[in-house]
């Protein structure tokens, strides 16, 4: 008997490191932020695809509760090694549709998060909520943190959405948004690169399937007009998101001279992307100041470590980045297509 007690707790540590579950330990970033949560390896060589595959569900958890993971220490610093984690924690990645920011394939599904210059920073948005099907998952990995700045700050969607002025949300949740956009001038992706596609008659086709109007216009110039929705409830959590583009893409969020000198070149009916209300009225200037506001308040960032990688839940957390200097490389792919149509509409106040 007494040989028998011995082995007992031998056979129990032993299955408890087998499975892996303790060698990746979850924490507060910093104390008092739950976005992003902070994951560490436990122990030395831990591969981080391989453990991730294994407890897919572990991570799920983690994502729905904070809205985004951040796994540091574990050398995530390749487009392969990022590849590898995108199909252990949520399958195959996808490639960038309906393009609305300059990007590079490196390789594959992966691509630089964006090209944008260094000196311009770009606003908290959730990544391609203007489609009719967008990614639940994104995926950063810090190759080369920049010399200063560069950070990619998050922004809780459930918070922006309980902030806002139940008014405000009102005619949004009853109307929902519309995005325009003109392509063929000096400004802005060209058709061909936001749709890749080499055809006005491939645009054409995926406008139709889409729920998006066109008009083409003298030169191959087109024009493209979507009305789309401002809010959901979250598929898993059932938590009400602040899920939209229309702050992102007003030409009153744009730095004041370059919204000046946009607006003196080509009028709204001609910017490259602005927004209205879902019935086509102008947003008001106080309105955009409050959702503006809402995003500010909620915002938190974290300087970037190389092999950093950062998992977001998009319709949990919506993402930006600061002006930065030095080299800087940060890769992004995404996962889980999800459609609008399967998206439950927020319940009215009773």
């Amino acid at each position: 008997m007494h040989t028998m007690k011995k082995a007992l707790p031998q056979v129990k540590r032993r299955e408890i490191a087998e499975s892996g579950e303790d060698w990746v330990r979850f924490e507060p970033l910093l104390p008092g932020l739950s976005l992003p949560v902070l994951a560490r390896p436990t122990l030395p060589g831990v591969d981080l695809a391989d453990w991730a595959s294994k407890h897919r569900a572990r991570v799920d958890e983690h994502l729905h509760r904070h809205g985004a993971v951040l796994f540091r220490g574990f050398d995530i610093a390749s487009a392969e090694a990022l590849e590898r984690c995108i199909r252990a924690v949520a399958g195959e990645s996808l490639p960038y549709e309906e393009r609305s920011s300059p990007r590079s394939q490196v390789s594959g599904n992966v691509y630089t998060s964006t090209d944008h210059p260094p000196a311009e920073h770009i606003f908290p948005h959730n990544e391609q909520s203007y489609n009719q099907a967008f990614p639940l998952r994104l995926f950063f990995c810090c190759v080369t943190p920049a010399q200063e700045g560069g950070r990619t700050p998050l922004v809780d969607s459930r918070r922006v959405f309980q902030r806002l002025p139940p008014s405000l949300r009102a005619r949004f949740l009853e109307q929902g948004y519309t995005y325009v956009r003109n392509f063929g001038g000096q400004f802005g992706l060209s058709w061909r690169t936001a749709f890749q596609a080499e055809s006005p008659a491939e645009v054409e086709a995926y406008c139709r399937r889409n729920h998006i109007q066109f008009e083409w216009r003298e030169g191959q110039r087109l024009r493209t007009r979507q009305v789309r929705r401002a809010a959901g409830l979250h598929p898993v959590t059932g938590e009400p998101v602040w899920f939209n583009h229309a702050t992102f893409f007003h030409v009153s969020t744009l730095p004041p001279a370059v919204a000046s000198a946009l607006l003196a070149e080509f009028g709204e009916e001609d910017l490259p992307n602005n927004t209205w209300y879902g019935d086509g009225s102008p947003i008001e200037p106080e309105v955009l100041e409050t959702l503006r506001a809402a995003y500010h308040a909620e915002t938190v960032s974290f300087p970037w470590e190389r092999g950093d990688l950062l998992v977001v839940d998009n319709m949990l957390a919506a993402h930006a980045r600061t002006p930065f200097s030095g080299p800087r490389e940060v890769l992004v792919g995404m996962a889980r297509l999800f459609p609008w149509d399967d998206v439950r509409p927020v319940p009215a106040p009773s």
